[in-house]
């Protein structure tokens, strides 16, 4: 059986992925919401493997790892620190967090393989470049969007550069009290 690969990303209300200059602190300068949290939370307790690029592996290594994480969202630290991920760049080597693991590699046929060699599921976080690729040759089955209650006016979308768009097929959208909603769609069938 085929491990199944989701995405779970923020994007903006006009549909930014990343803000100008690749910023992000936007996504989590919401109003709080313990609602939402306990979701995240819920989320980052599934187990599985993550699938990441260089640049979210840096900012995500730099925070989860810490005190200061464990102390803010003790769930998703312990989540994330707990998870194998994977890590697809051509400038690094090794990587210092736990249960980290490079690929310098194909990201498709990687992910191919990874799919088939009946491991656990794989969610990208983050990862705009990756979502695109992986998109592009049709290896993505779920894709989790928040839409936060921000408007950023410009940025980067997650499917920047992306030649084919897979139409999707709403499967769930789940509204929480501080403006944030999940929407869950499948790739459809042509």
């Amino acid at each position: 059986m085929s491990a199944p690969l989701s995405v779970f990303n923020n994007v903006s209300v006009d549909g930014y992925f990343t803000g100008p200059g690749g910023d992000l602190s936007w996504a989590h300068a919401s109003v709080p919401d313990p609602e939402f949290d306990a979701f995240v939370g819920q989320n980052a307790s599934g187990g599985g493997r993550l699938l990441l690029g260089r640049k979210t592996y840096d900012m995500m290594a730099a925070w989860w790892p810490t005190e200061a994480a464990r102390g803010a969202a003790p769930e998703v630290a312990d989540g994330m620190n707990r998870m194998t991920k994977i890590v697809f760049s051509r400038t690094m080597d090794r990587a210092e967090w736990s249960h980290t693991r490079v690929m310098n590699t194909d990201i498709a046929a990687a992910v191919q393989g990874l799919k088939e060699d009946g491991g656990e599921g794989m969610t990208i976080l983050g990862s705009g470049t990756i979502v695109a690729q992986l998109a592009q040759a049709g290896l993505i089955d779920e894709y989790q969007v928040v839409v936060n209650p921000v408007v950023l006016g410009r940025g980067r979308t997650m499917f920047d550069g992306i030649e084919r768009p897979p139409p999707l097929a709403l499967l769930e959208a789940r509204s929480f009290p501080g403006g944030k909603v999940v929407l869950r769609y499948a790739p459809r069938s042509t």
